[in-house]
């Protein structure tokens, strides 16, 4: 069980059930059942999604330790009717899990059919038309002939977000936003979603305002935890006050403000090789302001981006809706799932007599969608 930081984390399940041998740190608490470990954890999980410990602990970071929770009543039928119950859960939940395994593998071609739209569009247009070749070797491709290749130099200036960490945060403020909204999964990076900000205080609008950003600017992460991450920005497509945060780097447009084309091209995995090539890797991707300098940009008329950006907006439209349709069936099985446990464990469902087929065992998949930059920027001295 890891029951620190209660106050904080309100997402994040506590319990788990140990399968191998080996070593916790200080912060998790071992439990050593004398009842079916199976049952036990069936039914620490249920109270786990009903947040049950959230209304436990205190200290500055809300903890329980083993004396808190050691007066706990919990419901404890005969060994028989646990083993049962354990049996009876691996088979449901089985079940469920093959469901959810279903529909995020159904997620995760959606995702890659919307990748492919988007980078077939920005590179080769929407009309096929004759093509030229790029001989730089940094970025080897065929691109339309009508088009114009430029450095991102030519077309954006560059600044620096704040020089400030976590403690200059603020419940209320400006917005700012920082390496890790830049990397959440929240950021689509073709327009802003009001759950990215974070908040400081307006004395920066005096002492800071170069790191503001404006409508048509990108923010780009300056760091990624990973390779794919290199290059993930945020695209400004509102007018308002918004700072530019930590481990950041502003581009702002030399011309029009009006750059969602730039925001599809940014996505593409194409465009993105460039950067790939050249970011150095210690603990964590650095990308300088240098290498973003040098990137190549694809420059279709003003006519033609906007048609680009329509149509993508419209795929890219219906494809989120069905994206987003799944998601709904997969927290209705999650929902299914935990009603389950909860009514077994807790003896609302008899499952004494029932007979539990031959299934496939399949585990609970775990989500990689838990904001690890985020976590990051939180745990983080400074991002």
């Amino acid at each position: 069980m890891r029951l620190t930081d209660l106050q904080n984390d309100h997402k994040s399940l506590r319990t788990g059930l140990v399968n191998d041998n080996g070593i916790i740190t200080a912060a998790y608490l071992c439990l050593v059942p004398r009842m079916n470990s199976g049952y036990l954890h069936y039914l620490l999980h249920a109270y786990d999604v009903q947040k049950v410990f959230y209304g436990m602990g205190g200290g500055v970071r809300q903890s329980i330790g083993f004396k808190d929770i050691r007066h706990m009543y919990i419901p404890v039928p005969p060994r028989a009717e646990q083993d049962q119950i354990v049996h009876f859960l691996d088979w449901k939940v089985s079940e469920i899990n093959k469901l959810i395994g279903i529909r995020k593998k159904e997620i995760q071609e959606l995702e890659e059919l919307k990748a492919h739209a988007i980078d077939k569009t920005v590179i080769h247009g929407l009309h096929g038309s004759a093509e030229t070749h790029n001989n730089d070797i940094r970025w080897d491709i065929d691109y339309p002939s009508t088009w114009k290749l430029e450095r991102l130099r030519n077309l954006f200036t560059f600044r620096k977000g704040l020089s400030i960490t976590k403690a200059n945060l603020e419940p209320t403020g400006i917005p700012v936003i920082s390496y890790g909204q830049v990397h959440s999964k929240k950021n689509s990076m073709v327009g802003l979603n009001d759950e990215l900000f974070k908040y400081v205080n307006p004395s920066y609008l005096k002492t800071d305002p170069s790191s503001l950003v404006g409508k048509g600017d990108f923010i780009f992460a300056d760091t990624s935890e990973d390779l794919d991450g290199s290059g993930n920005c945020a695209y400004i497509d509102r007018d308002g006050k918004i700072f530019a945060g930590y481990h950041s780097v502003i581009a702002h447009p030399k011309g029009s403000t009006n750059n969602k084309y730039f925001a599809y091209l940014f996505k593409s995995p194409t465009w993105r090789y460039q950067i790939r090539k050249k970011v150095n890797a210690v603990k964590v991707y650095s990308i300088t302001q240098q290498i973003l300098k040098d990137v190549f940009l694809l420059v279709p008329s003003q006519d033609e981006q906007q048609k680009i950006v329509q149509y993508l907006d419209s795929t890219c439209s219906k494809i989120d809706s069905l994206i987003e349709s799944t998601h709904k069936k997969i927290a209705e099985l999650t929902e299914m799932k935990s009603v389950i446990i909860s009514e077994a464990v807790t003896g609302k469902i008899d499952v004494r007599n029932i007979t539990v087929p031959e299934y496939e065992h399949v585990d609970d998949i775990v989500d990689d969608d838990s904001e690890n930059n985020e976590e990051t920027e939180t745990n983080g001295e400074e991002a």
